[in-house]
């Protein structure tokens, strides 16, 4: 399948879009073994570009290995994409995509979003302390609505970190957020029904583990909590425990690999599960 948007038509072809875009140059911001994402301008205007050229067997036999379903190329990010469109959730706008080959080892593929200007991620705007109390509270809001609405409908993200949600410059001094954009959507999964248990505990504990210095207290904590089970705090922990529980212990240990070391706040919330 290839689609490209009018405002690319004339750049470029759905039977060569994938060899065009490997030829471009950008700003390169990931590039590993067969994937390189870019930054490149076009008309005055900016784009991301992801670009897959196969993961090859060993890396799809090691996803099955540990019972994970592999990446195979931009399909996903590219579903993922139409999907939280569809839930009306703010996300990148994709305006290229296409894929090749039938060897799920060599399949080809690429994707172009329109690039995100001047948004500033979730985790910048922590570490730059910058945040006000009413702009806090809304995004405490908002974060955790998107997050239902993920899980509800199917969709886990499984990179659920600040740093993947990008707010605009402009609302750091602002009261309430206007716009909110989830992005990295390459590994998201999507499916029927609501999101297995095991994979909203990885969102969420992600979610908390990244914002464990971000100097939350627990009003925080329950006003998240409202708008992700829509019940208050006590009948929300209460209602399934175990699966609280289980979720700081995940945030514990990705903050003692992360940083070598404990979060106090973390061991604070843990104990008090």
């Amino acid at each position: 399948m290839t689609f490209i948007a009018a405002e690319l038509a004339d750049h470029f072809s759905e039977a060569t879009i994938i060899k065009q875009v490997r030829d471009l140059e950008g700003e390169i911001f990931r590039e590993v073994a067969g994937r390189r994402t870019f930054r490149f301008i076009l008309n005055e205007k900016a784009y991301f570009a992801k670009l897959h050229l196969g993961v090859g067997w060993k890396e799809i036999l090691k996803n099955l290995f540990q019972l994970r379903l592999p990446v195979l190329g931009a399909a996903n990010e590219w579903r993922a994409i139409l999907r939280l469109k569809e839930l009306n959730l703010e996300t990148m706008t994709a305006v290229a995509y296409a894929s090749e080959g039938m060897n799920p080892a060599r399949v080809r593929s690429c994707l172009i979003t329109e690039s995100l200007e001047h948004t500033i991620s979730l985790e910048e705007l922590v570490l730059a302390n910058s945040c006000t109390i009413a702009l806090k509270r809304s995004l405490l809001q908002r974060v955790g609505a998107i997050a239902k609405t993920l899980h509800q409908n199917g969709v886990n993200h499984r990179d659920f970190y600040l740093c993947h949600f990008l707010l605009p410059a402009a609302s750091i001094s602002a009261a309430e957020v206007s716009h909110l954009y989830l992005i990295d959507l390459h590994r998201a999964q999507i499916r029927m029904g609501h999101a297995p248990k095991r994979w909203r505990e990885k969102d969420i504990a992600g979610l908390l583990f990244s914002a464990a210095d971000a100097g939350l207290t627990r009003t925080d904590l329950v006003r998240f909590l409202k708008a992700y089970c829509g019940l208050d705090i006590r009948r929300c922990l209460s209602e399934d425990p175990a699966f609280w529980r289980a979720v700081v212990a995940r945030a514990v240990r990705l903050y003692q690999k992360d940083h070598g070391a404990d979060s106090s706040f973390l061991q604070q919330l843990a104990a008090r599960l």
